[in-house]
């Protein structure tokens, strides 16, 4: 393929994430400037705050969907689609999956794919986003900015490709967030209209609350891979070098008992013990009792005697 002709693909892939795919260099860790823009540009599009200004209600909605985009990655991109561990009907599933598209964190089954990839090869130097082998800023935004990390190994997902409307939010992953743009700006303009007391308006809402808020909400998510292996205590001595971090799993929703979830990642439940806040499964219990999901996977009762066994064991000791 010459210069342009990949110029043109990655330009494509802004809109189609499989165009070029045959000619994509899967093991390639080189900055993809092109590829990358439409990411550098979300970041750049929160200055437009200085312009649009603030308003109390551009912030609660900026804060709200950060809450409710945070819940769907983390409920479903990881603990549904990457780790099964609880089941829903389609009609949930698919509504959890534009939910958790808005996030702009690509595709769901592209998620559960290097999720999955990351788990098998938890900081060997396999894993594309660890601390110990490439340090903090690569493990936090760099893998992100190369073809290794656009690519999707679809032999990691086969579980999830029977169902087309997954493969079409996943294939065309810049949709969702466009709509979700779209609806945000016109929520804005009506309310500048009909509620003009709280001094909004669609550009405002749209730079607050997708803007700033898509950006803070990645940040967060990525932070796990950054600071989760790097920063906080090891309960479980596990292959990697995971742990759990109390402020981590506040802005995650419980995803920062990452040691907990690395000794036993099948269970629903990222907190095992009762002090450790884990909102995304209460949430979950929640759900499970509205009928929405059903079969939450449980904490193994050998798993929940060694978190014990092991915290008095520290506390034990001299």
């Amino acid at each position: 393929m010459t210069r342009v002709q990949s110029y043109f693909a990655n330009i494509l892939r802004w809109f189609d994430s499989e165009a070029g795919s045959d000619h994509l260099d899967t093991d390639s860790r080189s900055f993809n400037v092109i590829r990358t823009l439409p990411f550098i540009a979300l970041h750049l599009a929160c200055l437009l705050a200085f312009v649009t200004g603030v308003s109390t209600f551009a912030i609660v909605f900026a804060i709200g969907f950060f809450f409710v985009r945070m819940f769907a990655i983390t409920a479903f991109y990881h603990r549904y689609f990457s780790h099964k561990t609880f089941k829903t009907n389609r009609f949930w599933q698919f509504v959890f999956a534009c939910l958790g598209a808005s996030a702009a964190q690509r595709g769901p089954l592209w998620w559960a794919a290097h999720h999955r990839h990351h788990h098998q090869h938890s900081d060997d130097p396999e894993d594309l986003h660890s601390p110990q082998q490439n340090g903090f800023w690569w493990s936090h935004v760099g893998w992100f900015t190369c073809d290794a990390g656009f690519a999707m190994d679809e032999r990691r997902v086969r579980d999830w490709l029977k169902y087309p409307e997954l493969k079409f939010i996943n294939r065309y992953d810049a949709l969702v967030p466009a709509v979700a743009v779209a609806l945000i700006y016109g929520l804005g303009e009506a309310l500048a209209v009909m509620a003009p007391g709280l001094g909004t308006n669609g550009f405002q809402l749209v730079v607050w609350g997708f803007f700033i808020s898509t950006v803070a909400l990645f940040h967060a998510t990525v932070c796990i891979n950054s600071l989760a292996h790097v920063w906080g205590s090891r309960r479980f001595e596990t292959d990697d070098d995971s742990r759990n971090n109390f402020w981590l799993a506040l802005i995650t929703l419980g995803e920062g008992w990452h040691n907990n979830h690395h000794r036993w990642p099948q269970s629903a439940r990222q907190g095992f013990r009762w002090y450790e806040i884990d909102i995304t499964y209460y949430l979950l219990w929640l759900m499970e009792k509205a009928g929405i999901i059903r079969e939450l996977n449980p904490l193994p009762q050998h798993v929940h005697e060694e978190a014990l066994r092991l915290d008095r064991n520290r506390r034990n000791r001299p």
